[in-house]
């Protein structure tokens, strides 16, 4: 688990968030409520998805986020789901292999650390 920072629509408040990251998710995943306190119109979104969710078959809209930051890597209209994960869990979203691929992440298993393997920017 990990923190990252999402800034709101137009430049609004930036929100801290707590993720777990999972290389078996394809995309990254923030709660609905705090997507749609950032100001992010999910009525017209820039598209939906179909995810296998414990209850079954979900739709969830995908909307382009200002900015997303973690692990130092700020990305810029970056596309998450908006979808509350159940209650009762420690983190908030989910940081999937969109973000992981994107910022070349290597997970050492054995030194138990997450490192970018070099700057998106070079």
């Amino acid at each position: 688990m990990l923190r990252a920072a999402v800034q709101g629509r137009e430049g609004r408040e930036v929100q801290a968030v707590r993720l777990l990251v999972d290389t078996g998710s394809s995309c990254t995943t923030l709660p609905l409520q705090i997507v749609e306190k950032l100001g992010y119109d999910l009525q017209n979104s820039i598209r939906s998805i179909s995810m296998i969710a414990a209850n079954g078959i979900i739709e969830a809209p995908v909307v382009a986020v200002s900015w997303f930051n973690c692990l130092g890597e700020r990305i810029e209209n970056f596309p998450v789901v908006a979808y509350t994960l159940p209650k009762g869990t420690f983190w908030q979203g989910i940081l999937g292999m969109d973000f992981l691929t994107l910022c070349q992440v290597v997970i050492a298993v054995e030194e138990a650390e997450i490192r970018i393997r070099q700057s998106i920017d070079e």
